[in-house]
């Protein structure tokens, strides 16, 4: 069974191939087995399971992947990590490495060829810097997918499952429940990481909803008010809407359609719950 999740393993094959770590790609590496079987149970693989893996570094995870499910497909913007997967990859019939940038990668088409466009399961270790774009590109591009499990920095995991009237509360929380039911199932401390990076980490299920929890008449309207309204965060929802370029209303008509809501017209945008926007855009579509 996959061993890399024990430090002296990790640390053997970084000294190996003389690995270094790239602080572009923000690369810390799991070293805790208890984590890494936490993340596969959450992600609930089977045999039957297509999984795409984001930011495979050394390979830890997917060698727990390769043993659970179909088929992974590792998707590594590293290329002096594509002969480390390789050599820890090798024993895995089942796993194609994948050398790109997960946001440039045609999935979609990955997809269709690979699970006969049927839903995937996405797993990750994510970044900090680039989690928000991943999430949001798995989602608003539409690929089909069942669920993303994903480890992030704890204040994103935070900010993706908090309600209106919190300080973590934004246009994150909104869109990704928007797409999905999150759930943290597990908290990671520094210490399960080489190197040890400052913040603690959190392990987040996102579960697909079979359809959205609100219906809204324009969707590209609707994440276009919620971004302008917590884009200046201190000011009335009216004036965030009127100072943003991409929404196309006046005070007035914010106003009246705020008042047919039954809000109060100084209402900030971060007291409004997903239902209330998904009300506020479809108003101000008529």
């Amino acid at each position: 069974m996959a061993t890399l999740g024990k430090p002296q393993n990790t640390i053997e094959i970084l000294q190996k191939y003389h690995f270094n770590f790239q602080k572009q790609y923000g690369q810390n590496f799991l070293i805790d087995i208890r984590v890494l079987e936490k993340i596969i149970s959450a992600a609930g693989i089977t045999d039957e399971d297509y999984v795409l893996e984001i930011g495979p570094g050394i390979g830890t995870l997917t060698q727990y992947l390769c043993e659970r499910a179909r088929e992974v497909a590792a998707v590594e913007i590293d290329k002096n990590l594509i002969p480390i997967l390789a050599d820890t990859l090798s024993p895995y019939q089942n796993v194609e490495i994948i050398n790109k940038d997960i946001l440039k990668l045609d999935i979609i088409g990955l997809v269709k060829e690979k699970n006969q466009g049927n839903p995937i399961k996405v797993v990750a270790n994510l970044p900090y810097y680039i989690t928000t774009p991943i999430i949001m590109e798995l989602f608003e591009s539409h690929v089909p997918v069942e669920s993303i499990t994903v480890m992030v920095q704890k204040e994103v995991a935070d900010r993706m499952q908090v309600g209106p009237g919190t300080k973590d509360y934004g246009a994150l929380s909104l869109a990704v429940q928007y797409y999905a039911e999150p759930e943290i199932v597990a908290n990671v401390p520094p210490n399960c990481f080489i190197p040890r990076p400052n913040v603690g980490s959190a392990v987040i299920r996102l579960t697909r909803h079979q359809k959205p929890p609100v219906q809204v008449k324009d969707e590209a309207l609707m994440f276009r008010l919620i971004r302008a309204s917590f884009n200046q965060r201190r000011k009335t929802l009216i004036n965030g809407l009127n100072n943003s370029p991409v929404v196309p209303y006046s005070k007035k008509q914010v106003a009246e359609a705020l008042k047919e809501l039954g809000l109060p017209v100084n209402v900030r945008g971060e007291a409004l719950t997903l239902e209330q926007f998904a009300q506020l855009s479809n108003q101000l579509c008529r």
